[in-house]
């Protein structure tokens, strides 16, 4: 069986390009994913909603995200996790707009 195989650090990032969003792994009840953004930020009134949690480490770059139900900026810098309960509405306030910002993001469902 092949071996699936990359670098997490391996981006190429353009402003002006939309975020690069790659599955890494895909499960029934798990997905890992690789975001990288570059100036990037949640439209205006857009709030993620997910069904499942979400654990996600920043791992390069500098970002902020903000909380519905918290005015305060959660500003992120490398090494950075914050583990986002079902259903707890969030967005991305800003990214680093100079240098790449890489996410890695757990999405799993949280058991019975």
């Amino acid at each position: 069986m092949p071996l699936q195989t990359g670098n997490l650090f391996s981006v190429e990032a353009k402003r002006d390009a939309g975020e690069r969003i790659d599955m890494l792994v895909t499960g029934q009840r798990l997905n890992v994913e690789r975001i990288v953004s570059m100036g990037h930020a949640s439209p205006d009134g857009f709030w993620y909603d997910d069904s499942r949690a979400e654990w996600v480490v920043l791992l390069s770059g500098a970002a902020a995200l903000e909380f519905e139900d918290d005015s305060t900026l959660h500003e992120m810098r490398p090494g950075d996790y914050v583990l986002i309960e079902p259903h707890c509405r969030h967005r991305v306030a800003w990214t680093h707009d100079a240098q790449p910002t890489v996410w890695l993001a757990i999405y799993h469902e949280r058991s019975a």
